[in-house]
């Protein structure tokens, strides 16, 4: 096409030399292109989505940023609603590992890498606003044919850079547009509200890290500076520079009369090396004072409004960064793959994040999420709703309610959904692989808007949820096979728990006794387990996890005589194990009746397949991860 040709000719005489009329930071970029990175303005490259199992590393890594983040993400979108932006939030390596679009033109922003998991870094895409931005720092406009690649020449791009607490890019916030006005000045306004977004995003994350310290926040102007101040810095109790948001390295700079390209790092150093302020004159910058009389002045003579937010106050000695709160706590007896679930659980509570728990029929995914929600705090309820239970046919008024008259039998006055019941709490969709799929796109809306339509109605109505899912399912088997919409498990999968089956928990004797102890005082009884009866709950393998386990419990409960529950008591299940267990095969898969056989019989396993992890995990019909957990539990190094 003639565009094209124009388009790569405009490149070859910019690299030939001559002056063009692009912005600096875009002829740079095309130099880097050519000269660092190899490629060839005449050899176009379609947009790249990296691979899932990249997508999930890439998000976990950038778990914490991106809950952080993603308030500011949701009011930038707000700000711009109706003007078909999408936003995308990428990492240093130029990964898109948030984003927030319009889910109707989802295939269309796939096709442009306008999409979560595309990779915009500058030697695979080239000139591009998220790429060039991480090489530059600087934020910027990539306006259509500033573009190297001529795939990406429809585009408009606007990103400004993300820095950590000690100056370290961390990430990027892109605004694009699939179409916009030719001239580049129309992006002005997203250039502003993007590096405004920027900016907040680092304040909100020095905030978060940095509570147990005193922070200064500073502003050009009084009426801003408690509002939406500009930069912010914290500070030790000896009044050392401890973190920064970007702004706040630059304004350092500035007052202590330094080019901040060339100056050192501020962190570790002294607050007074910058300002004429020391850790005793902090406590009179805090809010007890007019904001116009909270001015200090750097060395360079420059004057600022500054507001000083004190350490958060703590009550004895500091709880333990690792302790997790007692709902989630009491899910487990020290299983250590339930301890890394519930650890991370704790951690995700404290976000509006929405989770997908992935587990076996049975194993426990409501429970972990109603401890989710009682440690959240939220001050709405926990609403659960199976999405395999509801009849195909009810599941749209079920979720989504109903305005009067909406269908033939609809109530009178109307009725509210199960969605908007569960408005200020948590929304916990349970087996949501079994959605109808045309119900899917929905509830993509539901969670990109935080609004919904009940069935016959044209008013939105707000909710604030959220939102946890769960499955047994192999959800990307259900996108790949096209019974789940890819967009929407991505939005559902912004954070993964994994619960183990029952028979691969550590802990078992101990949840055992946990629901003997309560299934019977449920029933107004005493009951304890006699040594038949536990081996042959400790042999069996639990194909239905915990809720088979409290199904046998409460029978064998309510069976028992005099408060011991004999094996006579158990379910049919229970009478194959009531024999000698006969291979080390068995006493390893199936559980052994003491932790000495337990050992020996893997012992055993693993001389037979010659210490090869792999084979003796074949030979005893577990996973190579059960081998290895059972191997540090039971003290089994192989052999150097």
């Amino acid at each position: 096409m003639a565009g094209e040709r124009e388009h790569i000719r405009e490149i070859e005489q910019v690299l030939s030399g001559r002056t063009s009329a692009r912005d600096d930071v875009v002829v740079k970029s095309w130099l880097r292109c050519v000269d660092t990175h190899r490629l060839d303005p005449a050899r176009p490259t379609e947009a790249y989505i990296v691979p899932d199992t990249q997508l999930r590393e890439h998000r976990e890594q950038s778990e914490r940023l991106i809950a952080i983040a993603r308030s500011g993400l949701e009011t930038l979108f707000k700000q711009v609603a109706g003007q078909n932006y999408v936003l995308l939030l990428a990492n240093a390596k130029g990964v898109t590992v948030d984003f927030l679009g319009d889910p109707l033109f989802m295939d269309q922003l796939r096709t442009a890498g306008l999409y979560l998991g595309s990779e915009w870094s500058e030697s695979r895409t080239g000139t591009c606003g998220v790429g060039s931005c991480i090489v530059t720092g600087e934020a910027m406009t990539i306006h259509q044919t500033d573009h190297f690649d001529t795939t990406h020449t429809p585009l408009s791009c606007t990103a400004a850079p993300i820095f950590d607490t000690n100056g370290e890019l961390a990430a990027v916030l892109d605004i694009s547009l699939l179409r916009s006005p030719q001239p580049k000045i129309s992006q002005n306004l997203a250039l502003h509200l993007v590096t405004a977004s920027a900016r907040r995003i680092e304040l909100a994350n020095l905030m978060a890290q940095m509570h147990s310290e005193w922070v200064l926040r500073f502003s050009r102007s009084p009426e801003f500076l408690d509002v939406d101040p500009e930069a912010a810095i914290a500070l030790d109790a000896s009044g050392r520079i401890l973190g920064t948001t970007h702004g706040g390295a630059l304004l350092l700079a500035q007052a202590g009369g330094v080019d901040w390209r060339h100056a050192p790092s501020p962190i570790g150093q002294s607050i007074s090396r910058y300002l004429d302020v020391s850790v005793d004159d902090l406590p009179s910058l805090t809010r007890g004072r007019p904001t116009e009389e909270r001015l200090v002045f750097g060395r360079s003579g420059s004057a600022l409004f500054a507001h000083a937010i004190e350490p958060q106050p703590t009550t004895g000695r500091r709880a333990p960064v690792e302790a997790v709160p007692k709902p989630i706590g009491d899910l487990s007896g020290g299983d250590p793959a339930m301890a890394a679930t519930q650890l991370r659980a704790a951690k995700l509570a404290r976000t509006t994040m929405p989770i997908l728990i992935h587990g076996e029929t049975g194993s426990g995914k409501e429970y972990l999420a109603r401890a989710i929600h009682d440690c959240a705090r939220r001050p709405g309820p926990f609403v659960a709703i199976n999405c395999a239970a509801i009849p195909e046919h009810l599941i749209e008024s079920e979720l989504f309610g109903h305005v009067a008259g909406a269908f033939t039998g609809a109530a009178a006055k109307g009725r509210k959904g199960l969605i908007e019941a569960a408005n200020g709490g948590t929304l916990f969709l349970d087996e949501i692989g079994d959605m109808p799929y045309p119900l899917q796109s929905r509830l993509l809306r539901v969670i990109a808007e935080r609004e919904l339509v009940p069935v016959g109605g044209i008013e939105p109505r707000q909710v604030d949820i959220k939102i946890i899912s769960a499955s047994h399912h192999d959800l990307r088997k259900l996108v790949d096979e096209g019974h789940f919409r890819e967009d929407l498990f991505y939005r559902l999968n912004a954070a993964s728990l994994n619960l183990p089956a029952l028979r691969e928990r550590t802990d078992f004797e101990w949840l055992l006794d946990r629901l003997v102890d309560q299934r019977a005082h449920l029933a107004g009884r005493t009951a304890r387990l006699s040594p038949a009866a536990r081996l042959a709950l400790i042999r069996h393998r639990w194909p239905g996890n915990i809720r088979e386990l409290a199904n046998a419990i409460d029978l064998a409960v309510t069976l028992c005589e005099g408060g011991m529950i004999e094996p006579a008591d158990l379910p049919d299940f229970a009478l194959p194990y009531l024999t000698p267990l006969a291979s080390p095969a068995r006493l390893v898969a199936l559980r052994a009746p003491s932790p000495e056989d337990e050992r020996a019989a893997l012992l055993d396993a693993l001389v037979a397949a010659g210490w090869n992890i792999s084979e003796a995990a074949r030979r005893l019909g577990v996973d190579r991860t059960t081998v290895h957990r059972r191997m540090k539990r039971l003290r089994l190094d192989a052999p150097n």
